[in-house]
């Protein structure tokens, strides 16, 4: 998405007549870091057809999602096969789900500055080879380095819990 505004915004709050919520609330809080602090859940679809999900660690990132795994994780391997994918996210007085393709990076700059994020968060992610490494992760990922991957989002949903409510889809 790297900083795009929504190409459309639909409105889908049906109980009230509020505005759409404007993507800029979103965008600020996930500028500020706050995906650091969230849990944060990415679906995949196995090649049988049946969903699965699972807790990730994310970065926002120049205007784009970031979560790595191990190689090995059914995660991976669903998205080895279909790319297709949700990272959906709980941020102070706002949900998001976003809706996209997850694209593996290799490249050294960009695999830096995601690793950077993550330091600032408290993770000591470091780049090794086309992946990142730490002195921890989750106990399922598997041996590093991890593969990182970028949710390249076309549609993002927001369901504010906070005032001003409201529910709405963004569309890039």
């Amino acid at each position: 998405m790297t900083n795009r505004e929504p190409t459309a915004t639909t409105n889908l709050d049906k109980t009230s007549e509020t505005e759409p919520l404007p993507w800029k609330r979103a965008r600020d809080l996930l500028d500020a870091g706050a995906l650091a602090e969230a849990a944060s859940f990415l679906g995949t679809v196995r090649p049988d057809g049946r969903p699965h999900s699972a807790r990730i660690g994310a970065a926002w990132y120049d205007g784009n999602v970031y979560f790595q795994t191990g190689q090995q994780t059914r995660k991976a391997r669903n998205l080895e096969v279909n790319p297709a994918c949700t990272l959906s996210t709980s941020l102070t007085g706002i949900d998001l789900v976003f809706e996209g393709l997850a694209e593996r990076i290799t490249d050294g700059p960009t695999l830096e500055a995601v690793a950077a994020v993550w330091r600032e968060g408290g993770w000591a992610a470091e780049v090794s080879r086309d992946g990142i490494v730490a002195p921890y992760n989750a106990p399922g990922t598997g041996p590093p380095p991890w593969q990182v991957y970028r949710v390249a989002a076309h549609t993002v949903f927001g369901v504010a819990t906070a005032e001003p409510y409201g529910a709405t889809r963004w569309q890039f």
